[in-house]
């Protein structure tokens, strides 16, 4: 338990999985494990049966599952109804913070006076996108901008880029502002050979590895694309990839155009932190991101990266060391070339020592700490 005062906290979030659900369990285990009261309340509308699995598991004080749409819809009002209705019924709080921008919103609305601490992590700013158009832009930047000056006590930014995103571009006041990045445990090790097996991969194979949501934001086709040029110079090179999404469809077909389909593989029904032990290098080509745990676990792992200059990357990737970064583009040509560049042997090589001295800079205990931190300040206020 916390040498602190014991806080009776309410934690929301709406989109229930992927790397905001996986810090979402994490974090809520961590604080009441260190003896606070933690109620959670998460939508099932695109909740994974692994993440409610987990969540139920952890013996909060309570959990409550309250549907919540990812884009503004009139169900809101009923949603932000339930809401207030546990705020009631289960409270009162000494602090709610809300996850993700539906939950942000949803949890900070309220009348003016006297209230519990709001608190809002956006698991990355909706205008962080770079092909967000100048409308969206406009609107979502509004919002966030509105809410992040008048309803907002502390808002959590989870990399030093989203936070100069938040101050610089969104306008929200600095001194509500706080930079607690993101944590992870190891992921599991010791079954490299069974993995590659279950996913028919040779043991001696040279794979390059894919763990995420396969959405426009994650960009799996640019990965593919890029791989189907890797795979005409590198010999050995195969592709697995871990994920499910609204693009699968589309992934399917870029595979089978990639030139390289007998090299790659899709799965979905191996844990992403679980099947990092198979690869040998990690790639990620997203359009944004805050702080990825995909990122962070694959650090916590020991494996080189490469990956696209997006919120994050430079925390974990020491460019040239133990992984390289490319450019944040749709064209795949400056992917496989870089992709290539690390695949050669003494490259690979030195980043892989590079990347295991790197492991467990940035732990869930480190992560749990700041966040209490952050808590306590409030409420001390």
């Amino acid at each position: 338990m916390s040498s602190q005062q014991s806080l009776r906290i309410l934690q929301v979030l709406e989109p229930s999985g992927g790397g905001s659900g996986r810090h979402f369990n994490d974090l809520c285990g961590a604080l009441s494990r260190r003896g606070h009261e933690v109620t959670a309340i998460y939508s099932p509308m695109r909740a994974e049966e692994r993440f409610v699995d987990e969540l139920t598991s952890l013996g909060l004080a309570g959990v409550h599952a309250v549907p919540m749409t990812r884009s503004p819809s009139p169900s809101d009002v009923g949603a932000w109804i339930k809401i207030r209705n546990i705020f009631a019924a289960h409270g009162p709080f000494d602090i709610i913070h809300g996850h993700s921008s539906k939950a942000g919103a949803l949890t900070r609305l309220r009348a003016p006076g006297a209230h519990a601490p709001r608190v809002y992590t956006p698991h990355a700013f909706r205008t962080m996108d770079p092909t967000l158009g100048a409308r969206g832009r406009q609107i979502f930047g509004g919002i966030e901008s509105l809410f992040g000056r008048y309803f907002t006590d502390a808002l959590i930014c989870v990399s030093e880029d989203e936070l100069v995103h938040a101050y610089h571009d969104l306008g929200i006041p600095r001194d509500i502002l706080r930079l607690v990045v993101n944590g992870a445990d190891a992921p599991p090790s010791g079954r490299r050979a069974e993995i590659r097996a279950r996913c028919g991969l040779r043991d001696d194979a040279l794979v390059i590895g894919f763990v995420g949501r396969l959405c426009e934001q994650k960009a799996p086709e640019r990965l593919i694309r890029a791989f189907g040029r890797v795979a005409k110079v590198v010999a050995d090179a195969h592709l697995l990839m871990i994920g499910s999404g609204p693009l699968e469809d589309m992934v399917r077909t870029e595979i089978a155009r990639s030139g390289a389909a007998d090299r790659i593989r899709l799965v979905s029904d191996i844990a992403g932190p679980e099947a990092m032990q198979a690869f040998d290098l990690m790639a990620m080509p997203s359009r944004y991101e805050a702080m990825s745990y995909v990122m962070l676990e694959a650090e916590a792992a020991g494996l080189p990266m490469v990956l696209t200059r997006v919120g994050g990357s430079s925390t974990v990737v020491d460019d040239g060391d133990n992984g390289l970064l490319v450019a944040n583009e749709d064209d795949p040509s400056a992917l496989a070339a870089t992709l290539e560049a690390a695949l050669a042997p003494d490259r690979l090589d030195r980043l892989r020592r590079a990347a295991a001295d790197r492991r467990g800079r940035h732990s869930l205990a480190h992560m749990a700490t700041e966040t209490e931190a952050v808590y306590q300040s409030l409420v001390r206020r």
